[in-house]
Formats: C-alpha cells, structure tokens, sequence
C-alpha cells in the first residue's frame, strides 16, 4: 500500500507540477477512479498521514541519508545498505531520486569549461529522401566512428540548464549554416533513434507481440551473437542513453519493459514478461502445459506439425510429431537440447519441452552479451549506481520521458517578448489552435518548434526557488515576425530551435492559424520546402 501510494504521489505531483515536498497532506486526495479498492477511500486521515510520514522519511533521504550511501549493489553482503535501499526503493518519491541523481551526474563532471567540445560532422546527404541506403550512412554510425577516438571522460558534463546549456559534443552539418548548437544537437538525437527503430540499423527488433496486435510500435535488442564492430556500436548506444541523460532530452524511443530491466539488473518476471514480449510463444507454451492426455497431445502436435510441416514420428510413421526444436526471434530453427532434432515430444517430457522454449525465450530477452555492451557505454556516462534507487519505469521516464505533451505544462512554461501578451487575440488562436491538435500533431509542433519530439514533464522551476533556471528547452518564447512587410494571413510561422522560438504573425482567425501551423508543422522535414 506504501509502494502504491508513493506511485499515486508521483502522478499527482507530476499533474501539479510541484515536488513531493511542498505538497501539503490535505491535498492529497482520492477519486474513485484512482483506486481499484473502495475501502481505501473511507480512511482520507490516515491515507494523509502515511503521506506526511513518506514525506518525512523522503525528505531525510534526500538531505542526509542518500548522499551518505555507497549505492553500489553486492551480491556478496545481501544485508549491505544499498541490497536493503533497492528492496525499498518503492517507498522513495520519484522527485527525491532525481535530486540525489542530479546531485551525482553534476559531482562526476569531467570535461571542465576551459576544455572545447568535441565536434562532429555529418552529411546530411547521406541520408536526404528519407531512405538510408546503408547503415554506415546513418547519423548513428557517423557519430560512432567520429566519437570513437574521443575519451568518454569528455562526453561527461554537467547537466543542461539555462538558456546556453552546455552538451557532450557539438554537430556540425556539411553544407549548412546552423547558428546555436542546441537545434542541431536536439535534431541529432531526433534523428538517431529515428534510425534505431527502422530496418536501417539491426541493433533493435521489433516486439514479437506486435504479430498478435499487442506492444505494437515496441522494440527490445535484437538476440543473435554480436561481431565486435556490434559491440562497438550498442556501447554507443549506451553512451547515447547516458548523454541524452545528461542532456536532459527525453529520447522518442518505445523499448519493452524487458529492455529498462535488464539495464537496472532486475530478473524477468517468467510470465508477464514472456507474455509481453511474445505472445505467441506464450500461448504455445501455455498449450504444453495444460493439456490434459496423450489424445489432447497428438491433436496438438498435429496441428502444430500441420503448421510447419513438421514429420512423422520414427516410432510411429502415421502418428506426426514435436521435436525438442523451436524458432528463435531473428527466425533460426535451433534444437532446446543436444540432438533436439531427433527427440520427440512425447507425454512423460511435454513438461521439460515447455519448459525448455520458455528458457529460450527468456534467454533471448535478457541478451546478456548485448545488455552487458549497454551498459558498458552507459556506465562511461554515468555512474551505473545510480541504478540502484530507480526502477525500470522510472529509468524509462528519466531517459525517454512520456510520448505526450501536457499543453498546460507548456502554456506556464511560456514567455511574450517584444510587447506580447497572452491576452491578444492571435495568441488566444494560438493555444486555442493547440488545444485542437491530437497528440501526434503536438509532437509534430514540439519537433518543428525546437528540434526535439519529447520534451521534459518537469522543470526545477517548480521547486519554487526564486533564482532557479528552467530544463532546456523550457521557456519557449513567442515573438513577432521579423520585418512588418506584407498582410500577417500571407506570412508563415518561422522558428528559432536553438531557443525554441516561434515567430508568430499575427493572423485574423482561428482558421488561418489553424492552416498556418498545420502547414508548418507537416513541411518542416521537406528538404526542399526551405
């Protein structure tokens, strides 16, 4: 119950926008809606002062405890304080883990001011027309070969904040002119895991699931021996996941829970997550399982070998079999055991060939070789102890933030300049025009306004400090055209990425607007639109 509420404190702080710690326990709260169990809404006083009490344990944890801890894990002292923090990690609110984590990446800065960041440059050519023709043309691979010579120590900076944060490297495009380096890095990521969940690179694979209509759109590492120039390339993206970290831009990226796991060093849950990860499979296994007599048995490996063609059994020509064989995610048929080939499934070890299939599926999802280059590369970023505290979910949204935009979250995180103000009429348009986008439109607009797709649920504005600076790209401003020539309806919406800018005419009516960002937002990847 402690686990579930800290969880229902996290949602309601992030639908507030404050911190654990400056909500005051008669604020909190319970619809019908949020809880499963209705007798947990008949005691609000105590429900408050469990709150109050997390929020006192929480606040010792963040100003004295945590800093204290030696958070790395041993499997050797089962009793060691951080064995004991990662059992109750489910009591610490996930605005305290961040702090302490903040506090960390800021205390492990290696690259110091007077050193220039490394720089990168790409093609954008290479690429142009939307078909890559070659993984080693992608902005990935690009990046992995220039970035190979650079000592990872120089990739380590303080988080980003303020209006010139600073990033791990700078990216230059051939044969363009880019001013700032913030729109351009943003794009590059953008770009890249644009690149990782396409056929262009093979580093991930779609989830088996999404043929059963479920976890569609997902993906997790692809499960085959890796060449060394593949190590090379999932160390980078580890890497990756650590900069953007640092960088505080949440990755577009859909992986399966599997995935943020295995990079926290959680075991995979048998059931729920073969069933996630491949349904199909689950159901096979599940088929094995339960049935009932040999009768049940044939019928089923006759089906099964009618769908693969399998053959007959030696014993018995007319009778078709099962044998200790399964297809693997990239689709190689392997045997489950040593002359799989040439055993058949039978009633007395139906039991140890479920068995067996689910082993290899879970085998697969935990991709040991291709986790372990993972982390690696994530480790050269950021101390992997900070794993610790966090959970797969919470690593997920620290690195990939929530695929959706909170449109009042990003209305208080607006400026006016040049004499603007919320109450004009074009402005009102403005917001009114975004209210009546979907959320694909939304990101759409995030993407053209500033370069990136996701952009933070959470500013450290809302620690109501005074002198606090936003997360990139926070503020966006909005400001007029430049020059004043022509009728505002004929002009269009320009951006400033780098300060996530928009220049906005004043237009006449909610359809101009309407049209006007519309054709801003579906043009912005044209490379002839200009």
């Amino acid at each position: 119950m402690d686990v579930a509420l800290v969880q229902y404190i996290n949602r309601l702080c992030r639908h507030l926008a404050i911190t654990p710690a400056r909500l005051h326990p008669h604020e909190v709260y319970l619809d019908p809606s949020d809880t499963a169990d209705p007798r947990s809404m008949s005691n609000t006083l105590s429900l408050r002062l469990r709150f109050a009490l997390l929020q006192s344990l929480n606040n010792t944890l963040e100003s004295f405890f945590l800093p204290l801890v030696e958070l790395r894990q041993t499997h050797t002292y089962q009793n060691s304080i951080a064995a004991l923090l990662c059992e109750a990690k489910g009591l610490v609110f996930y605005d305290t883990k961040v702090t302490v984590m903040n506090r960390v990446l800021n205390a492990t800065v290696q690259r110091t001011a007077d050193h220039a960041a490394p720089e990168i440059t790409l093609d954008p050519l290479e690429i142009v027309g939307g078909e890559i023709r070659s993984s080693e043309n992608t902005y990935f691979c690009q990046a992995a070969r220039q970035l190979s010579c650079v000592p990872s120590s120089q990739l380590c900076v303080k988080l980003a904040s303020g209006g010139d944060p600073t990033y791990a490297f700078n990216i230059r495009f051939t044969g363009e002119e880019v001013h700032g380096t913030s729109g351009s890095f943003r794009h590059f990521l953008w770009q890249v895991c644009k690149e990782l969940q396409s056929s262009a690179l093979s580093l991930l694979l779609p989830c088996p699931s999404a043929a059963a209509n479920r976890n569609k759109g997902k993906y997790i590492l692809t499960p085959c021996p890796i060449s060394y120039a593949e190590e090379q390339l999932l160390h980078f993206f580890g890497q990756l996941l650590g900069i953007a970290i640092r960088a505080d831009v949440p990755l577009p990226l859909d992986l399966l829970g599997s995935f943020w796991k295995g990079l926290v060093g959680e075991p995979l849950d048998p059931e729920q997550d073969l069933q996630e990860a491949d349904l199909l499979t689950y159901n096979y296994v599940k088929k094995f399982e339960n049935v009932s007599d040999e009768a049940e048995l044939e019928a089923l490996c006759a089906e099964i070998s009618s769908q693969h063609h399998s053959g007959e059994s030696p014993d018995s020509p007319s009778r078709p079999c099962c044998t200790f064989t399964y297809v693997t995610m990239t689709g190689e048929d392997v045997e489950l055991c040593q002359g799989g080939r040439s055993l058949t499934v039978s009633w007395e070890n139906k039991d140890v060939y479920a068995r067996a299939v689910r082993s290899l599926r879970l085998r697969e999802l935990q991709n040991v070789e291709c986790m372990t280059a993972v982390r690696a590369g994530l480790g050269s970023i950021i101390p992997l102890q900070l794993l610790t505290m966090l959970s797969p979910l919470e690593v997920e949204l620290r690195t990939c933030g929530l695929p959706y935009i909170n449109l009042e979250f990003l209305k208080a995180h607006t400026m006016y300049q040049v004499g603007l103000m919320e109450t004009d009429q074009h402005i009102e348009f403005f917001w009114t025009a975004l209210e009546m986008f979907t959320q694909e439109e939304l990101c759409k607009f995030i993407k053209f306004a500033c370069n990136q797709e996701r952009i933070p649920f959470t500013c450290p504005c809302k620690d109501g400090g005074p002198d606090t600076a936003h997360v990139p790209p926070y503020p966006m401003k909005i400001a007029p055209p430049d020059g004043a020539a022509g009728q505002p309806d004929s002009r269009y919406i320009r951006v400033e990425t780098c300060m996530f800018m928009v220049k906005l005419p004043q237009y006449t009516s909610l359809d101009v607007m309407l049209e006007k960002l519309r054709y801003a937002i579906h043009y912005r990847e044209d490379p002839l639109s200009g």
